[in-house]
């Protein structure tokens, strides 16, 4: 059944507010660019990027008026539609996309650069504005009756960025000009369509078009039920290969994607966490600013004495209510039964609020936790004792107003944690009642005992929760206690490796040894000499053997020019081959890669007999090997050691029934991404694909400086990332949350959109 006339006309009507709203924004974005560069022209840094800077900042004065003109132009030729069509509304010509034929075609290096930097302005502009985005398209859905925009939609953030990007090139500025200033126009041109979606989001909002969203229809799966996001494509339908110098393509359907190239730029729903979460709060203090306008001033508007009295008898009778000594903690009250009990007490708080300002954050924080409790993921055993932090978030939210201005209050962060950590795929696989379940009801009782000392108590009991964390995977956790202990096992053998490592090298550096021998001790020794002391202990004989060992190959691949020499090398040989092989094996070699090294290791020997490798003097040699003997008390802090990729990269050794290894896979990641890898908290649920299987797994274990970290599934098998291979895989897209954000910011998100279609519910 088609839509109604009246509701394609308010998709056409919205779709012109959207680019009215980017017309508008035009000229200050394009001042902001200039701005922009002219900051970074004088931020310090090397000689030829300050130069390159600077150029490009007095390069963008004389043509950024017909860079926005250009834009301006282009914008304005595109359709404003009535026509009650499927594919009219708002759908953009492919020739302002500068698509090509049907007919295949070579591609130059020139269009291949232009495609990617539009798919990276396009993806700069979706992380920053991805939540707009989604409710603008739930919206539009509702409206149009489709699934979704059409790939050439006006809406959608790479129509923008090709614009902009051919405006640019339009305007006599070069890719090189571009590429300078990229991170500038990035931010700047994220904050435009932000603001466009908003304020479309806003007009749509006003005509009654689905204040409650509900983004389940925008989650697609694939054929195995991974959970993908919304690829950001080209102008061309299609991302473009960007390892061939040229590719050869059809029409939008054209061929497969390069799969490093596709994944390189979807949408990543890490990367815009932090600046989505700080956006809702923004949000969220305007709207209620309008309606409240002394809401920011809370810090000089303090509590009355009786609204402070009013919430204390509020959390005791919830204490009472919800809590009670009769009751068995194993079946709590249901959902209904906590939220009309928090309703009462609401209705009670706003009666006895003396100011507008306390009854609208009654208003918000019931809202927030209304959206909390309502979630499905979180247990019920725990969800009462998240009902009653509402009184003591109240308390602080009250008295503390950067709570709903900044992500890092420690009540939020609290509250997030925990959340994250029960929030499970499957919430029938945790026992009722564990050392997690208790811990929360502790931290609970603690905060309710303390109320008057603010965020300090919050703070306080989230470090206590962080450290409970850490003890509970690693000793109390059924399913992740065995692979936590395996991963740290993991650790302790590459970090000792890497020791032996680098003192091989010092002991070395100035000795004349054959360099497949060097190799050798360097790539393979030293993890056998790793895993014997980790095994047998650093004092053991085992360890002494392989240590002689080591020796005796350096002595053996030295100049031989006696006969005598000779006829000691070949009668040492085979125990020392021997020795080699058991010290291989120890270490997990199969029996092809010892084969490899110890055909290595015979044409360095070989040379020896020749005469061609150095001589050791015998002195030398009794002087590595005292050295060797007492290799332990020289090894570097292992707080300083990184665990790069090239180590972790063969440790199919430690791979078992319980620990897999991730050592390949996923996309290269940018630094942005590498500093998130290292950001990930303990407790949380991600859905990791590998191996071609994809599974619910948590965030068990960090290694020392977040080296190493592990994940476990359900069903307590471990899979463990260096820090490098894990930040690809979130680039990829292989390892996503399972939580687009953060609890509270989805509770602030709902909580907002309750708000926008009734503001007048703060002071009622």
């Amino acid at each position: 059944m088609a839509p109604p006339a009246a509701s394609f006309a308010l998709a056409a009507q919205a779709r012109r507010v959207y680019l009215e709203s980017l017309l508008l924004a035009l000229p200050p974005a394009v001042r902001a660019v200039l701005d922009g560069m002219h900051r970074l022209a004088n931020e310090k840094a090397d000689p030829q990027t300050a130069h390159r800077r600077q150029n490009t900042a007095l390069d963008l004065i004389r043509p950024a008026p017909a860079w926005q003109q250009q834009m301006i132009d282009a914008f304005n030729a595109m359709p404003r539609p009535m026509k009650l069509g499927r594919t009219s509304i708002g759908a953009v010509p492919a020739s302002s996309l500068s698509a090509p034929s049907p007919a295949l075609e070579l591609v130059s290096d020139d269009a291949i650069e232009i495609e990617i930097l539009s798919s990276r302005l396009a993806l700069a502009m979706t992380d920053k504005a991805s939540w707009e985005f989604t409710d603008l398209c739930s919206r539009m859905s509702s409206l149009e009756q489709r699934d979704e925009l059409e790939s050439d939609d006006v809406l959608r953030p790479h129509v923008v960025a090709r614009v902009v990007i051919d405006s640019w090139r339009g305007a006599g500025l070069t890719l090189e000009h571009w590429k300078t200033a990229q991170k500038v126009t990035h931010e700047t041109f994220g904050e435009l369509i932000e603001e466009a979606y908003h304020e479309t989001n806003r007009w749509l909002l006003g005509e009654g078009v689905r204040p409650e969203i509900d983004l389940r229809p925008f989650i697609r799966r694939s054929i195995g039920g991974h959970v993908a996001s919304i690829p950001v494509t080209t102008g061309f339908g299609d991302i473009v290969d960007t390892r061939r110098a040229n590719v050869v393509i059809g029409g939008p359907s054209g061929i497969s994607v390069a799969e490093e190239t596709r994944l390189m730029t979807r949408m990543n729903s890490l990367a815009r966490s932090v600046g989505h979460a700080e956006a809702v709060l923004g949000r969220l203090n305007k709207l209620v600013g309008r309606q409240v306008p002394a809401f920011a001033d809370t810090a000089e508007l303090p509590a009355s004495p009786e609204f402070k009295r009013a919430i204390a008898d509020a959390q005791s009778n919830i204490q009472r209510q919800l809590t009670s000594t009769g009751r068995d903690e194993r079946t709590p009250l249901s959902t209904p039964a906590i939220l009309g009990e928090l309703q009462q007490r609401k209705t009670q708080l706003k009666q006895a609020a003396t100011t507008p300002v306390e009854r609208a954050t009654i208003e918000i924080v019931a809202l927030l936790f209304q959206s909390i409790l309502t979630e499905e993921k979180i247990p019920a055993v725990v969800r009462v004792w998240f009902a009653r932090l509402q009184m003591p978030v109240l308390r602080v939210a009250v008295s503390e107003p950067d709570f709903f201005a900044t992500t890092d209050h420690p009540a939020r962060k609290l509250i997030d944690r925990m959340g994250a950590c029960v929030m499970g795929f499957d919430i029938s696989t945790r026992a009722a009642g564990d050392a997690l379940d208790k811990e929360i009801k502790r931290i609970v009782q603690v905060v309710e005992a303390y109320p008057d000392t603010g965020r300090r108590v919050f703070q306080t009991v989230l470090t206590e929760f962080e450290r409970f964390l850490e003890h509970y995977f690693q000793n109390e956790n059924e399913a992740t206690r065995k692979g936590v202990s395996l991963a740290q096992q993991v650790e302790q053998r590459e970090t000792m490796a890497i020791q032996y490592t680098i003192e091989l090298r010092k002991m070395l550096n100035e000795v004349p040894v054959q360099e497949g021998v060097r190799a050798f001790l360097f790539q393979v020794w030293a993890d056998v000499l790793a895993t014997t002391a980790l095994k047998s202990g650093a004092a053991s004989e085992a360890t002494r053997t392989m240590k002689r060992a080591a020796a005796d190959l350096i002595w053996s691949a030295s100049a031989k020019v006696s006969r005598e020499e000779r006829a000691d090398v070949i009668r040492r040989l085979p125990p020392l081959l021997r020795t080699l092989r058991e010290g291989m094996a120890e270490a997990g070699l199969v029996a092809e890669k010892q084969d490899e090294h110890i055909k290595a290791l015979n044409d360095s020997l070989a040379a020896a007999f020749t005469a061609k490798a150095a001589a050791i003097p015998a002195e030398r040699l009794d002087e590595l090997m005292a050295r060797l003997e007492d290799l332990e008390s020289m090894l570097p802090d292992a707080e300083d050691i990184t665990i790069d990729e090239s180590i972790v990269m063969d440790l199919s050794g430690h791979e078992s029934s319980e620990l897999q290894i991730v050592s390949e896979g996923g996309s290269m990641p940018t630094p942005a991404m590498v500093a998130w890898a290292k950001e990930l908290q303990v407790g949380g649920w991600y859905m990791l694909e590998h191996n071609d299987r994809i599974e619910p797994v948590q965030l068990a274990w960090h290694g020392l400086r977040k080296q190493l970290s592990l994940f476990v599934s359900q069903q307590g098998r471990g899979s463990l990332f260096q820090q490098h291979r894990l930040a690809s895989y979130l680039q990829a897209g292989l390892l996503v949350p399972a939580q687009d954000e953060a609890l509270t910011v989805r509770a602030t998100r709902s909580a907002l959109a309750k708000l926008d279609a009734d503001p007048g519910r703060l002071l009622n």
